[in-house]
């Protein structure tokens, strides 16, 4: 066989035998095989749109980066500008509508003058909701702070509008931070120990792009792994996964947040959250559930899916619900129908209202939310939100009570920083959001400290090259795998029920093989063609070191607690595992595991 091939799906004609190598052989043995699992979906010779050798570099220093557009970095800008510190934020998307703040309507605020409980009062029964896996210095800065960060955001007008991009914009423009946005950052430089600086590459221009700096705030976020039905796919573990590789430890990868899609057209988001985007956000005090678990994971292991989740669902089907599964305190057990009240919610098995009121959000959204009814169609289906932890569970592991890291001049807040506010369930209603602008604030305020007492460190040229060629990697490659088909496997892998939500230990170290196939022999071989697929190669990199993450966690806690379920250990074991699982990069490059009793702070850098 010699000479062009035509590639029998896309029509496009290449000469694999102009290049003899392993992987233009094996391109030219996936067009043969055509419909094979390792054919032309998966790799193929790479049609670079554009001229690598031609792009340019664009440079910036500051004191305090702040990674992230939403809540969390928005705060986290405002108060390091506020604490004398030069700032930058750099945003993979848009300032105030990437990531889940556009989603998030609903905004915890505890006021002194209104609460009939004491805030020593609130932090216990979080704590009893959550099992104990909460760190109660979170827990009450949440509420000792969520006020006044909800009058700043009233001033800016947050509250008045249906989108955050506005409000988000008045405190930054008037104090005139500079912003990059649609830039991907790759990778966190760390010289002699501590930050220097981050690395990336726009995503609407042919640049890439190296920001020296004096400290970070990662406010990426957190991630999933694409699923359908849920608002999470420009979220990747973007931060905790730039942050594990300089050395940072990384927490809560075993929790896993229990919302649901719809079953008639699960992947358009839009319809799915009803007229989520069309309200304005609001104010919400003291509530504290147990919610966002995997109870209905479990009833539908048990009884198969369809189960009576909500509308669509026929009217005499099977009402009853199975015995055992994941504990919901008494305390916080809801009467009503089974998995959701009267207004068709997907709730808890405990059933009652979903989070938010009556077909509400995680962030007490309005009816049409995830876990309600308005335009959503169908049977209520697991996964929606697969990959993604409870809000504030995971991301960086904090040193301190001011969200700093175990790597000097690195900090997180929000989504990105595993505070463990509410502990490995969901607890308060309206907390990611409020949570997101306390911690992003203190963060910022830690930051501009840092900043202050070190200068900027300098970072070696052949340093910048290395790191260069590492983000371009994907585009220089004559063939490789498509970054598309590589996170489809992953998802085949890690979504199902029975290997994500409803565990046990056959089935994750049957997925942990494949993941790790995917780690040494998929991932070093993605390809891109341009700009877009160079994002994807990166988003699909960091799913599959995430996804080992979690089903490591997973297998080291061996006891069921809040949203973390064993089929071979359904009890809580509070002997052995009063404490949180952390995971740093060991000097060969594995994953090392250990334990942080619930009672203690790591070592700090």
């Amino acid at each position: 066989m010699t000479g062009p091939m035509t590639n029998p799906i896309t029509g496009k004609t290449t000469n694999p035998l102009t290049s003899p190598t392993r992987r233009s052989f094996m391109a030219m043995g996936g067009a043969v095989a055509g419909l094979s699992s390792m054919g032309l979906a998966g790799w193929a010779q790479n049609d670079v749109e554009i001229d690598v050798t031609t792009l340019t570099n664009t440079t910036y220093q500051t004191d305090v980066l702040v990674i992230g557009g939403g809540m969390a970095g928005l705060f986290a800008a405002v108060k390091a500008h506020d604490a004398g510190a030069k700032v930058m934020i750099a945003s993979k998307g848009r300032v105030g509508s990437s990531g889940l703040t556009p989603f998030a309507k609903g905004y915890f605020a505890y006021d002194p003058d209104k609460e009939t409980v004491s805030i020593d009062e609130f932090v216990e029964t979080v704590s009893r909701s959550a099992y104990r896996t909460n760190n109660p210095v979170y827990t009450r800065q949440l509420a000792e702070n969520s006020l006044a960060r909800a009058k700043e955001l009233q001033d800016w007008g947050f509250f008045d509008t249906t989108l955050a991009h506005r409000p988000f914009m008045v405190p930054l423009e008037a104090r005139d931070i500079p912003i990059v946005e649609r830039l991907m950052i790759t990778r966190l430089i760390k010289e002699d120990g501590r930050i220097a600086g981050a690395a990336g590459f726009l995503l609407d221009a042919e640049k890439t792009v190296t920001i020296a700096a004096k400290s970070i705030v990662l406010c990426t976020g957190a991630g999933g792994f694409k699923p359908s039905g849920f608002p999470v796919c420009d979220l990747t573990h973007d931060g905790s996964i730039m942050a594990y590789e300089i050395g940072a430890k990384i927490t809560g990868k075993e929790w896993n947040d229990g919302h649901t899609g719809r079953s008639v057209n699960p992947a358009a988001c839009y319809d799915g959250w009803g007229d989520m985007f069309e309200l304005t956000p609001s104010m919400n005090s003291v509530e504290v559930h147990h919610d966002l678990g995997v109870d209905v994971n479990y009833q539908a292991y048990m009884q198969g899916n369809p189960i009576n989740m909500g509308p669509g669902t026929p009217p005499d089907a099977e009402q009853t619900m199975v015995e055992g599964g994941p504990v919901t305190p008494s305390e916080f057990q809801r009467s009503g129908p089974p998995a959701g009240g009267e207004d068709g919610s997907a709730g808890s098995p405990a059933g009652g209202p979903p989070p938010g009121g009556p077909g509400g959000g995680p962030e007490g959204g309005p009816e049409g939310g995830p876990l309600g009814g308005g335009t959503q169609r169908g049977f209520a289906m697991g996964g929606a939100s697969a990959g993604m932890a409870i809000h504030k569970s995971e991301g960086l592991v904090p040193v301190d009570d001011r969200c700093a890291s175990n790597v000097a001049g690195l900090y997180a807040a929000g989504d990105a920083l595993g505070s463990h506010m509410s502990g490995g369930i969901y607890t308060q209603i309206g907390s990611s959001l409020a949570g997101s602008a306390v911690q992003g604030a203190i963060a910022g305020e830690a930051a501009a400290e840092f900043a202050a007492a070190h200068p900027l460190m300098e970072i070696p040229a052949e340093t910048l090259t290395t790191i260069t060629d590492e983000i371009l990697a994907p585009l220089k490659r004559e063939a490789g795998y498509g970054p598309a088909w590589v996170t489809q496997t992953l998802q085949g892998v890690m979504i199902p029920n029975f290997v994500l939500y409803v565990k046990k230990q056959t089935m994750m170290q049957a997925a942990l093989a494949y993941i790790e196939e995917l780690r040494d022999h998929h991932a070093p071989m993605l390809r891109a063609a341009n700009m877009h697929e160079l994002r994807l190669a990166h988003e699909t990199r960091n799913m599959i070191l995430s996804a080992e993450m979690k089903l490591r966690a997973s297998l080291m806690r061996t006891e069921s607690r809040c949203s973390h379920y064993r089929l071979d250990y359904t009890e809580i074991d509070t002997e052995n595992w009063e404490a949180w699982i952390n995971i740093s990069k060991a000097e060969n490059g594995t994953m090392q595991l250990e334990k942080q009793p619930f009672s203690a702070w790591p070592e700090q850098a």
